[in-house]
């Protein structure tokens, strides 16, 4: 085991998250902050007291934080800080709608992380995500490739378990890809989506995959609408703690996330959901992927709408 890993927020989302990164069992210390005094001291004795039961020896941290920048000494020195504080949606509620209050808030925490960890790297998990990920960046003055957003992994795993249950087979036996924004500007690939190796338009109709797309793209909507407070966790939770695990671990492994594009795809100078190969430094390289000419065009509208809205947030 080696290394730090720092969760900002104590919400579902983020104590869930600190629950998967030290049953991982890879990190020394797994730090969870909060600004509600007490709360993450206690899920952290509590996640601690689950040890021996689950036969993992990473160490759980509590710390309570203030918005001026108490209690984050904490989190000195930490390897890879996972950003998850801002307030979830409400029914009814768009992710944009968030985007004043939390950019308040995301802004305050990364200045903070920077100060006491100038050499982590960075994942948003916050919403407006895309737009929250180009903030922190602004905060921290970190370079590009060590600040990066969850957002494709949670799309691309919804989109997989959709198509799964469409077809009533394994999730394993599928693979699929969403590029694009956390938001409306979704792009789902279904040109690089398969079944057992066979292209998912040999499976599902032209109107089936359109229906698991929109499912897709208001998947996180859906799951608000039944819990009617708070959002989702689980999945989200899963896919953050996986990025973590790959930077701390030097994977290389190939994901889809939020990463600063820079000439890929002919486009260039903002943060957008696309593959990239994660490691120790963050984003080790941003990967193209063949798209079919109706889904780069879809990306590039995304980025076009995503670098509207990252445009606004340096004045927030």
């Amino acid at each position: 085991m080696a290394g730090k890993v720092t969760v900002v927020g104590a919400g579902f989302y983020g104590s869930t998250t600190a629950l998967r990164l030290a049953e991982y069992n890879i990190f020394d210390t797994v730090v969870l902050t909060d600004i509600v005094e007490g709360k993450p001291e206690g899920i952290a004795l509590d996640i601690n007291q689950s040890r021996s039961i689950e036969g993992f020896e990473s160490k759980v941290v509590g710390a309570t934080t203030t918005p001026e920048g108490a209690g984050y000494e904490a989190t000195a020195n930490s390897d890879v800080v996972v950003i998850t504080a801002g307030l979830p949606r409400k029914p009814g509620m768009s992710r944009m709608d968030l985007i004043g209050v939390n950019a308040g808030i995301v802004r305050g925490v990364a200045e903070n992380i920077a100060k006491h960890s100038p050499n982590a790297v960075i994942i948003v998990v916050s919403n407006p995500l895309d737009e929250m990920t180009a903030l922190a960046q602004l905060a921290t003055g970190f370079p590009r490739n060590r600040v990066m957003g969850q957002a494709g992994m949670l799309d691309t795993a919804r989109f997989t378990n959709f198509v799964a249950e469409k077809l009533n087979v394994p999730v394993g036996s599928v693979k699929t890809l969403t590029l694009g924004s956390h938001g409306d500007t979704m792009v789902p690939v279904p040109s690089r989506c398969t079944v057992d190796g066979q292209p998912l338009s040999e499976k599902l109709s032209a109107e089936e995959i359109a229906e698991l797309v929109t499912r897709t793209r208001n998947g996180g909507a859906e799951i608000v609408a039944l819990l009617k407070t708070g959002s989702a966790y689980y999945a989200p939770s899963a896919a953050a703690a996986r990025m973590a695990k790959a930077v701390i671990e030097d994977a290389g492994l190939l994901m889809p996330v939020c990463a600063w594009v820079d000439g890929e795809y002919g486009i260039a100078g903002v943060y957008l959901g696309v593959e990239a190969k994660i490691g120790r430094s963050g984003i080790v390289k941003v990967v193209e992927t063949d798209l079919s000419a109706s889904e780069l065009a879809e990306l590039k509208v995304a980025a076009e709408a995503v670098r509207a809205k990252q445009a606004d947030v340096q004045s927030l």
